[in-house]
């Protein structure tokens, strides 16, 4: 083996040992870094436990979902001439229950990445969460940049390598050691 040979075994064994040691602290800190962000507005959208904040219902009523002025795109579920909602309509019941299901599942898929139980299965249930922000929200390309193409590069990355040698998931066996290309 000359000595090109050499320093390429080299730097293959440098990057293995890297891996071995980084990827898992890479893994964890992901799953802490986008966790935190859903975590966050999820607390804020109760009261104490079990008690939906009412208030949020506005927020996706009038912030989301009937905004002044109108987002070009976005899904706009109030009367467009009026801004305002038929009260106790199927469109408002609906709204109310898509808060405090976006609250339930802000504070519980986030628990699963940070203690990594079920990873992949929490990690695609925010990125459809993230995807329907995005898409029906605010679709604009200002948003998907900052900040939502970051939590879906995040989460898809916890979604392909899993959650690492520092979850739940692996000291249960539902995540093995992921495969490496050789």
């Amino acid at each position: 083996m000359g000595m090109v040979g050499k320093l390429r075994e080299l730097y293959v064994q440098l990057g293995v040992q890297l891996s071995r040691f980084l990827e898992p602290l890479a893994l964890l800190s992901l799953r802490f870094m986008v966790a935190k962000v859903f975590l966050d507005s999820g607390l804020s959208k109760w009261d104490g436990f079990l008690k939906f904040n009412v208030d949020k219902y506005d927020l996706f009523m009038y912030e989301f979902f009937c905004p002044d002025p109108v987002r070009p795109g976005a899904l706009q579920l109030c009367n467009p001439e009026t801004l305002e909602y038929v009260e106790g309509s199927f469109v408002v019941r609906m709204i109310e229950l898509l808060a405090v299901f976006a609250g339930i599942a802000e504070v519980v898929l986030p628990i699963l990445l940070i203690i990594g139980l079920f990873s992949r299965f929490a990690a695609l249930g925010l990125i459809g969460m993230t995807m329907f922000i995005q898409l029906a929200v605010f679709p604009t390309w200002d948003h998907w940049i900052n900040p939502a193409s970051w939590w879906a590069i995040s989460l898809l990355v916890i979604v392909a390598r899993g959650p690492g040698i520092l979850s739940i998931d692996r000291l249960l066996g539902l995540d093995a050691k992921p495969l490496v290309a050789k």
